[in-house]
């Protein structure tokens, strides 16, 4: 195990022209998406968000940091050969543990449970705060977004994922218990940018699971949205529905796009890309070229029903 040590060769990351980015093209924008608190649709939004912008053709990278793997899975990766994990204690070159997915423009880092013992290793390596940082730095000139799901605590990775991001994006469910974690999340935000990350951005809040015919519902999002503004560093404009097809995609391996793009949750996650596209706007392009890794275990798709 080389802790310190993560990042590979530039020739492991070179696209299939041999280059390793397009000239002059700006580093990609890596947004942590986070909140302590767990179930409020964090994975959801990460893995959404994240297809939502490769469906508007910018490069993106949704690198999962929780070791639940549940970003992984969505897409249908069951068993990959290799995982961030192995990319952090410098096993493998990020290139090789990168998977490829069936959105041309979208590529994942996968986890697994041996990310469970990082938050211990870590506490004994150098410069622990910046292993992530380290680790995607061959990624910057390559993507448009990276997208990082965090797990739900606040404990050393996603202290990494903070210090690695230029932006935080809360996913806030709007009832009444998810705005007791909020003002710790912000503390700690506030601390990891005076300590690690001062150039580390508020990108805002999405409300998650609304379900306007709920008075509380509404009372939540109006307390919210009067608190913190709307647009901006605020509350985005667009929330996320509380919609039964986001809950089902996940069990068929794939983002709410590539499962129902007719849903409310599709239409709300189009919108919210939309939303951070304008905020951040991004010429279309390509992620580099990459084959599935030999021995990972992907999702078989499922029959049709045409004979």
């Amino acid at each position: 195990m080389r802790w310190g040590e993560s990042g590979a060769d530039a020739e492991e990351q070179m696209d299939e022209s041999g280059q390793t980015g397009q000239p002059g093209a700006a580093a990609a924008r890596a947004i942590a998406v986070v909140n302590q608190k767990g179930g409020v649709g964090k994975t959801t939004t990460a893995v959404n968000l994240a297809a939502s912008l490769a469906a508007s053709e910018r490069a993106t990278l949704l690198v999962d940091l929780d070791p639940q793997a549940n970003a992984t899975s969505a897409f249908g990766i069951l068993e990959p050969a290799f995982q961030l994990y192995d990319v952090l204690c410098g096993e493998s070159a990020l290139r090789r543990a990168t998977i490829p997915t069936e959105l041309t423009h979208l590529h994942v880092l996968p986890a697994g449970p041996d990310l469970a013992g990082a938050e211990i290793e870590l506490v004994t390596v150098d410069d622990r705060e910046y292993q992530l940082r380290l680790a995607l730095a061959d990624a910057l000139p390559l993507y448009d977004f990276i997208v990082i799901d965090c797990p739900p605590s606040l404990g050393m990775l996603t202290l990494n994922a903070l210090s690695a991001a230029n932006a935080v994006l809360v996913p806030l469910q709007s009832e009444y218990y998810a705005l007791e974690g909020l003002a710790r999340l912000l503390d700690t935000i506030e601390r990891v940018r005076g300590a690690w990350n001062p150039s580390l951005e508020m990108e805002g809040i999405v409300l998650t699971m609304v379900d306007r015919r709920a008075n509380l519902s509404r009372q939540v999002e109006d307390e919210v949205r009067g608190h913190f503004g709307t647009g901006g560093a605020g509350v985005f404009r667009t929330s996320i529905p509380r919609n039964i097809r986001l809950s089902e995609a996940p069990s068929h391996g794939k983002p709410i796009l590539l499962y129902d793009i007719r849903s409310r949750g599709a239409v709300a996650y189009l919108a919210l890309a939309e939303e951070l596209l304008a905020k951040h706007p991004r010429p279309q392009r390509k992620p580099p070229f990459l084959p599935i890794p030999a021995d990972t275990e992907m999702r078989q798709p499922e029959p049709t029903g045409d004979s």
